[in-house]
């Protein structure tokens, strides 16, 4: 009897364990199946972009057929338009004296017509770095905040790596540099006289006279070369040599930072181009910026008062120190691959080149 229920036990286990085997079977071939079919839609719909007929967020031509670069592709699982620009976050650590006030004054006045957020991280007692508690935070909550999305976050504040933070998002870093001694000296006169964007402000050093080619010969604290020491630790983060004014590893380090992690960095002298290439690059924040730079009185929205071109002698004075050779062998750098961009981007006319690639020879079919 004991026999018997064994080999009918027996049976009914060989009989499930083949109806699973067929069963799995079954999902895996509908699996690829639909695969198959994803493979096929994502290929129709990037054949149909290159040859999309004129239509919103249009860039130019390509040989005789138009194409659309910013067209959202569609979720073939769950049928929804994903929009990548519609959550994009851009992070701009704005670097005092460089002309960042007149760029957000236009974001600012953008934010609405072209229906992105501008937010303004704020650091206790204006400090260029975070703790990593607060790294974490903040990564953390322009990770996770959509409702605020599509968006340009802006502060001063030094570079963050994102990857090293444990988050998805890889945010859009940009920036404006400006050469070394020129901010400086805007600095200098800046803390005297203050500038005609808040005249009512007392500033720290407000009714001293003194000119900074006097500073420099006295060699007075505030034209100290050390104070040049700006745009390199705000591109090269947040370690302590970042912020060792001449430290060598840190000029290396935001040139790193810079060619890795940075979408677009400008200078103050070129800000028109900057802001033309942003448009062309960026049309879902920056749709109209360059025309409404031009046209809006944004260009000149900051003047400090007061200000003074330096002699010679103190030009050459400032210039025999290591700090301004490596500050500006940064600037130099900046500057060098921003007209490299500004070329590949826009014509001399200030036009901009057609899109130059398109998808084909795609298959299946």
């Amino acid at each position: 009897m004991r026999i018997v229920m064994w080999s009918k036990w027996a049976s009914n286990l060989v009989f499930v364990a083949l109806l699973g085997f067929v069963v799995l079977m079954v999902y895996w071939q509908q699996k690829l199946v639909t695969l198959e079919q994803e493979q096929k839609a994502l290929g129709t719909k990037l054949g149909r972009m290159a040859s999309l007929p004129s239509g919103k967020h249009e860039i130019g031509a390509f040989g005789d057929e138009i194409i659309n670069s910013y067209e959202p592709l569609q979720d073939s699982n769950q049928g929804n338009v994903v929009d990548y620009s519609d959550t994009a976050v851009i992070l701009y650590n704005r670097i005092p004296k460089t002309g960042s006030t007149s760029f957000m004054g236009m974001a600012y006045d953008l934010c609405s017509k072209n229906s992105f957020h501008v937010i303004h991280l704020n650091t206790t007692k204006n400090s260029h770095v975070m703790n990593p508690a607060d790294q974490l935070r903040f990564a953390q909550n322009v990770s996770t905040w959509f409702e605020r999305r599509p968006v340009i976050y802006h502060g001063h504040l030094g570079f963050i790596d994102f990857s090293s933070l444990g988050v998805p998002l890889r945010p859009l870093y940009i920036n404006i540099i400006r050469d070394p001694l020129d901010r400086l000296i805007s600095y200098y006169y800046f803390l005297r006289y203050g500038d005609d964007f808040r005249p009512e402000v007392v500033r720290k050093k407000q009714g001293n006279k003194e000119t900074f080619d006097e500073c420099v010969t006295r060699q007075g604290h505030d034209c100290d070369p050390l104070n040049l020491w700006m745009q390199i630790p705000f591109f090269c983060g947040h370690h302590s040599s970042c912020w060792e004014a001449g430290n060598s590893w840190a000029l290396q380090q935001a040139k790193s930072n810079l060619a890795r992690s940075y979408f677009l960095v400008g200078t103050t002298e070129g800000m028109e181009d900057f802001i033309g290439v942003l448009e062309v690059s960026l049309p879902r924040f920056f749709r109209g910026a360059l025309k409404y730079f031009q046209d809006g009185g944004k260009s000149h929205l900051r003047k400090t008062y007061g200000k003074q071109i330096p002699n010679k002698e103190t030009i050459r004075t400032i210039r025999k120190s290591k700090i301004w050779q490596m500050e500006q062998d940064f600037y130099m750098f900046a500057k060098k691959n921003f007209n490299s961009i500004k070329k590949r981007t826009l014509t001399t006319g200030g036009m901009v080149f057609p899109q130059q690639f398109r998808y084909e020879k795609i298959r299946p079919k």
